[in-house]
């Protein structure tokens, strides 16, 4: 695993997958390699009520509810569709319950402008075509029909980022089964085996790219995910996320809990703001989610380790937060300086801390960016 970038869920989580594995004794749907009850507790992490010989990590920090309905999807014949806003864990959910299922969270398709027909079922392999005709031998398919022969777990990113058409291909997949194959003259019917289903992700701010059409829609029950407001909560996503980044770089580095709460409380003023704004023009073009403050803390622990002096600081966090928010120029600096100087530099005044320090760092960013 060390020589890999990013280990997808099962290679991260072996161990505790074969662990969970050898020790599960509850019915199983289908080809499934954990049960309803394991899955569940992969993704959420063990309790001391448990029992358990070892502790199991929490990976996903959620409501248990999103978790179960969709793991009851999953075991039905019923496609799985995790809605939400950007960063709120759509596809790092889907892995995990696909990791968990199948042991194989890699058939993905992701959905783009750019997607055809082709990448939702098969195309060919053109070199053996011309040299030997078409045939299963010549034929390449897709992840998700992949997913079909194999009765796994398929995956579709950004449903709604792909064309009707794409959509369309999809919809006879969830209700017939099975992929025709026209050009060949036998064997030319390719059946889905028992435990294959679909985990689709869509974001909700792509509303009116592509909708979704109502056969589509019935094909998959829908589970809303939705932004993480509670501030306990989103520090522990935070913090899982930045320990697994210290711990793939190496960096010994302490995140100091000041510096995590003026982050945590600085996203909840912008998103507060945001929410009061009258006009788009009045907001940051970010999403301001739980992704996006890890990616400002992520720069930050970067930077102070390469060019700092290998501890964390307010003034890098508050340039790491200007440099990852501002992306319209003059427009969201201007909303981040009207920040700064109305509500970062009252409370600074007032609460003292890392307050001060943040406020230089942030208009210092502003200062070499306007």
């Amino acid at each position: 695993m060390s020589d890999l970038l990013r280990a997808p869920a099962e290679i991260k989580y072996a161990e505790e997958l074969d662990w969970l594995e050898s020790i599960d004794d509850d019915p199983k749907p289908f080809s499934w390699r954990l049960s309803p009850k394991m899955v569940r507790l992969f993704v959420l992490g063990s309790e001391r009520s448990d029992g358990l010989e070892r502790e199991i990590s929490r990976k996903w920090f959620g409501d248990r509810s999103f978790v179960e309905r969709a793991i009851v999807t999953l075991a039905s014949d019923r496609g799985l569709l995790l809605i939400g806003d950007p960063g709120t864990g759509k596809s790092w959910l889907a892995e995990l319950l696909s990791a968990a299922i199948s042991r194989n969270s890699t058939l993905v398709v992701q959905g783009t402008a750019g997607t055809t027909e082709d990448h939702v079922k098969y195309s060919w392999n053109v070199s053996m075509v011309i040299a030997k005709g078409q045939s299963r031998d010549s034929m390449i398919p897709s992840p998700i029909m992949t997913a079909m022969e194999t009765g796994a777990i398929g995956r579709f990113e950004e449903l709604t980022r792909s064309t009707s058409d794409v959509q369309d291909a999809l919809i006879s997949i969830l209700s017939e089964k099975y992929i025709s194959v026209p050009e060949l003259d036998s064997d030319n019917i390719v059946f889905a085996k028992p435990g294959f289903s679909v985990i689709a992700t869509a974001n909700s701010r792509d509303r009116g790219v592509n909708d979704l059409s109502s056969a589509l829609k019935r094909r998959f029950n829908f589970v809303r995910i939705p932004v993480v407001t509670n501030k306990k909560s989103e520090a522990e996503i935070v913090r899982f996320r930045t320990e697994e980044l210290l711990r793939r770089h190496r960096i010994e580095l302490d995140v100091p809990p000041t510096l995590l709460d003026v982050l945590l409380q600085s996203f909840a003023d912008l998103r507060a703001s945001a929410a009061s704004a009258g006009s788009d023009d009045e907001k940051l073009e970010s999403a301001l989610s739980t992704a996006e403050q890890i990616g400002v803390l992520e720069d930050a622990i970067l930077h102070s380790n390469f060019f700092g002096e290998r501890a964390l600081t307010a003034h890098a966090l508050a340039s790491s937060l200007v440099g990852a928010l501002a992306r319209r120029e003059p427009e969201d600096l201007a909303i981040l300086n009207k920040y700064l100087h109305g509500v970062v530099e009252p409370r600074s005044k007032e609460e003292g801390g890392s307050w001060p320090e943040f406020l230089e760092g942030g208009r210092d960013a502003i200062a070499t960016l306007s």
